[in-house]
This record gives structure tokens, C-alpha cells and sequence, in this order.
């Protein structure tokens, strides 16, 4: 009888059964005076005993200002100490943070808001092209749940100074009072619903997740890690932060986005042993004109994901950046994140070529889409993981978490896959119809929704075209109202301020029909084969 595709995760050390402060507060009795958080573009330093204290005062802060165990905190910024602090003191007190990509605009902040019922936000003014306190101002009315909004480096100070109200008696009663099944965290995904889903995660979810990534590093409090990747999503808060935080390890805030050059100047002069990033990040880094002048030394590992790092580029990251011990890992939000990721020492053809092995304590089938039942090693299948880093639920939305997670608890990711008989795993494919750009999941339905607000727009059919620099790139094509004109320019302007940049089509076709099945449905594989000829894109996908 063939072997099938169902591994486990067999593992000589235990979960970690507390929750995400009580476990910090270990690491602090154990290494007090290490270094825990630097952010390098703030000036900013911490112990773990500051980081801890710091993270104290802001919980009281939250407390003081009503907000309490199981309500919702907003944070809308890009990477900077703040969120970190507020990351680990909403875990403290039982708060649920609720993640707003830094490139929403006001239709999607709003949205978030609304699903998630958050009670206080506290935002950016400003970043990059996104005026943060105007689209507040602008949605506020339509957001009941919302209560208050504290603007970091407005009113901050203010609000921090608020914690002088509450007691060291009543932080800790609130402590107590925490679960470590319970809700910490709300992360919105998308999918080919139209709608952003509320990924739940508990404690036990990203404390475990991120403790298991780390050991996998093989972290102690030596290791100094670099996090360049969004906080907003798992790849910064649990890979980076929780990874770094149960293993004594420091967290390093190069800049408060990607900046090539500025990652290696914090890994130098904060001598980091662990970069991160997506593949394009270390293709960016490697490609800065003075990149030889770097003294990069004291890097040993870090962690790719996002997408499969091509071999060149991976001999390049071992050799020139001193990143032998480098580790792939896959997942999605849904699972913490890591569900595989490649071990150090092996061979390196494993590493360019799969996701690694299935991490410690959870399991891994790959079956077949449309019976359920699990392939034999080396077919393709739809993988599912299982085990304690599956998410709650999607908040506010049984229908859609009973779509994805089944009665057995296996989450159906939507991914094929193959397991060889080592139990590595190889992406073959994607069930969903998703578009991945640079790392992030795109909803074709949510761009197609918003572009159907637009008066010229009759109807309209978003694809996901090869791109060279982002893996995907977003294309539309539009049918406009008849006898009305309409051109690229025009429509691009329509998006950009009112959705994330990266969902702003990149390419438009203007058509008076769509490809189409006999039973009337779009056939999106046509139009994509369609478009990747006509932009001259085949290259690609060789």
C-alpha cells in the first residue's frame, strides 16, 4: 500500500501552556538586564525589565481609560516601538488587538473597525501618502463601537500618563483574570469572498507558534534579530516579536517601512545574527550598488517567507550575507502562521525546492479536493494543518469559519501541495482564487466590489498577471456602460486614496465581454493565459 501524505510533528519539548504575559514575565525574571527591543529610526532602547515596565504602564493606561478583558484595541501605524509595546500590553490584560495594515484606506479601516467593534484605536498621524487622522475623522461617525483614538505623537504622553489612576493590584487582578485559549489577537485576511475575514488567535496560538520558529533558529539571548517585515502582519508580530521575546532574544526595528539600505546599516551597527524578509527584500538588499561595503559578520540565520527564494539568490544570501543558517517557512495567518518550515543543515536543494518539514507538535495531511481523502507521498493535493496553531474562528463569521475549518479541525488552506517520502513539503499551487503580490493576499472580489462603485463601470473581472519584482502583479478588465468612455489614467485616480495601493490594478483591458464556461461562469484561467500573452509576460512563466 502506498505511504500517504499525514505527518505529525513529534517533539521532545512541550507546548507552552501559559499565556503571552505570564510567559514575558519569566523572561524578564530570567534576563532583566538584555537587551529586548531597539528601534533604530526612534532612538529608542529597552531592557527586558523597561520593555516590561513599559508594557505595564500601558496596560493601566488601557485599563484607565475603560478598556478592559475581551474588548477590542485598533493599531494603525507602521512599525515603530509603540506597537510592540501595545502588542504585548493588550496580551497582558486579556485585550484583543485588532491589526489595520498601515495601507488601508477609509472604506477598508472602516470596514475593520466595524467587524471587529473596536472600542479605542491608537493610530499614526500620518505615513507615507496616508493621511491617518483625516480618514479617522472621516469615518468615525460611522464606527458606534469606536470610543476614543490616541495619535502617537500627539497625544501619547497624555494617555500613558493616564496609568497613575490604576494600581499595581489592579494590573495584576486583571492579569489573573487572562486565559491562554483566550482571544489575543485579530488579524484581517483576504480571500475570494470579497470581504476581509477577522483571523481569531489566541495566546496558545502565536505564544507556541512563535516559541517553536524560535527554537528552530536555534534563538538564545545572544541572537539580535532584524525585523524589517510588517508588524501588521504574522511574519513581524510572531515570527519576529513572539520568536524573539520567549527566547530572551532582541528585537530590532531597522525603519518604520522596508528600506534596503537601512536593514543592513541596523544589522551592522546593532551586530544582528537573524535577518527577515521575502525573497524580493533580500534580491533589494543584495542589489544596493555599496552593498560590499556592509560589514554583515555577525549574521548567522533568518527566516524567508512570503514566496520560494530562487537558488541564486539563496547561494547569495548564504555566501555574501553570511546567512548559513538561514530556515524557510510557510503558513498563512489562519495558522499562527507556521505550519512548515525547512530545519538548519539541510541540503540545499531542499531548501530552494520545498517548505520545509512540519513543525513540532502539529499535523500535516494533503488530500485530494474533491473526495477528502489523503493522497499517496508525491501526488498533489489541497494541504491542511491541524493542530494547537489553527486559529478561534473568523470573528463575527461562523459561515465562513465552518468553510474553511471542518468538523475534525483541519484548516483547508487552499494550497496544493505534495509531501515526498520525507515528509517535505512542495507548493504546487493555489486552490483559492487569490492573488499574492509581494507577500500580500489580495481579494480579486474586494478590489471587483469597490470598482463596481465606480458610475462608468459596468461590470469588471480582476486577475492576478506574473510579475518579475512582486510574483503577482493585479490586472482588471472592465466593461464600461454602453457609448461611455473611460481610459487607465482615469480609473487608477478612482483608486488610489480610497483603497491599499498594492490592490491598485496595475493593468487595465477594456472588453465588451468575458471569457465563459456553458453554465455561465467566468473563466478566469482564459483571461489570465490571454493577458500574460498580450503584455508579453511568458517569461515569466518558464
Amino acid at each position: 500500500m502506498d505511504k500517504l501524505s499525514y505527518v505529525h510533528g513529534a517533539s521532545e519539548k512541550q507546548l507552552l501552556g501559559e499565556t503571552i504575559g505570564s510567559h514575558l514575565k519569566h523572561m524578564v525574571e530570567k534576563f532583566p538586564d538584555q537587551e529586548a527591543l531597539v528601534s533604530v529610526h526612534q532612538n529608542y532602547r529597552a531592557t527586558y525589565l523597561d520593555f516590561y515596565q513599559q508594557t505595564g504602564t500601558l496596560a493601566k493606561a488601557l485599563l484607565a481609560n475603560g478598556v478592559f478583558n475581551g474588548d477590542r484595541v485598533g493599531i494603525w501605524a507602521p512599525n515603530c516601538y509603540e506597537w510592540t509595546l501595545l502588542q504585548y500590553a493588550t496580551a497582558r490584560i486579556g485585550v484583543i488587538l485588532v491589526n489595520l495594515n498601515p495601507a488601508y484606506r477609509a472604506h477598508e479601516v472602516s470596514f475593520a473597525m466595524n467587524q471587529s467593534e473596536i472600542k479605542l484605536v491608537v493610530s499614526a498621524l500620518s505615513f507615507k501618502t496616508s493621511d491617518y487622522k483625516n480618514m479617522l475623522t472621516l469615518v468615525r461617525e460611522d464606527c458606534p463601537s469606536l470610543q476614543e483614538v490616541v495619535y502617537l505623537n500627539e497625544d501619547w504622553d497624555e494617555f500613558l500618563a493616564t496609568a497613575v489612576e490604576i494600581s499595581d493590584e489592579a494590573l495584576r487582578n486583571a492579569e489573573k483574570a487572562v486565559q491562554f485559549d483566550d482571544p489575543v489577537n485579530i488579524q484581517y485576511t483576504s480571500g475570494t469572498t470579497g470581504f476581509p475575514k477577522g483571523v481569531t488567535l489566541s495566546h496558545h496560538n502565536i505564544l507556541n507558534n512563535g516559541y517553536f520558529i524560535g527554537e528552530r533558529l536555534h534563538y538564545t539571548e545572544k541572537d539580535r534579530v532584524c525585523i524589517p517585515v510588517p508588524f501588521y502582519h504574522c511574519f513581524g508580530m510572531v515570527i519576529g516579536n513572539i520568536a524573539c521575546t520567549t527566547h530572551g532574544s532582541c528585537m530590532v526595528i531597522p525603519n518604520d517601512a522596508f528600506d534596503a539600505a537601512k536593514s543592513l546599516e541596523a544589522v551592522q551597527n546593532e551586530k544582528c545574527t537573524s535577518l527577515y524578509g521575502v525573497p524580493t527584500m533580500f534580491i533589494s538588499e543584495l542589489g544596493l550598488p555599496n552593498f560590499k561595503e556592509y560589514d554583515l559578520s555577525t549574521l548567522r540565520t533568518g527566516v524567508m517567507a512570503g514566496s520560494l527564494c530562487p537558488p541564486e539568490i539563496m547561494k547569495r544570501v548564504q555566501s555574501e550575507m553570511n546567512m548559513k543558517e538561514v530556515s524557510i517557512c510557510y503558513g498563512m495567518t489562519e495558522t499562527s502562521p507556521v505550519s512548515t518550515q525547512t530545519k538548519i543543515g539541510v541540503p540545499f536543494e531542499k531548501q530552494v525546492s520545498t517548505v520545509g518539514t512540519v513543525q513540532d507538535h502539529l499535523e500535516i495531511k494533503i488530500i485530494d479536493p474533491e473526495t477528502g481523502g489523503i493522497v499517496p507521498r508525491g501526488s498533489s493535493g489541497e494541504l491542511c494543518t491541524r493542530g494547537y496553531s489553527v486559529m478561534l474562528k473568523y470573528w463575527n463569521d461562523p459561515e465562513k469559519t465552518s468553510q474553511s475549518l471542518d468538523e475534525g479541525r483541519w484548516m483547508h488552506t487552499g494550497d496544493l501541495a505534495s509531501m515526498d517520502e520525507d515528509g517535505y513539503i512542495t507548493i504546487t499551487g493555489r486552490i483559492k482564487d487569490l492573488i499574492i503580490r509581494g507577500g500580500e493576499n489580495i481579494s480579486p472580489k474586494w478590489i471587483e466590489d469597490f470598482l463596481y462603485t465606480h458610475p462608468k463601470i459596468v461590470d469588471v473581472q480582476v486577475i492576478g498577471v506574473p510579475s518579475e519584482k512582486y510574483g503577482e502583479e493585479v490586472m482588471a478588465w472592465v466593461k464600461l456602460h454602453e457609448g461611455i468612455e473611460a481610459n487607465a489614467e482615469e480609473l487608477q485616480l478612482f483608486c488610489n486614496q480610497k483603497i491599499a495601493h498594492y490592490c491598485v490594478p496595475k493593468y487595465w483591458k477594456f472588453v465588451d465581454s468575458f471569457p465563459m464556461t456553458i453554465s455561465g461562469k467566468i473563466r478566469k484561467v482564459e483571461m489570465r493565459e490571454i493577458s500574460v500573452k498580450e503584455l508579453g509576460l511568458e517569461h515569466l512563466l518558464k
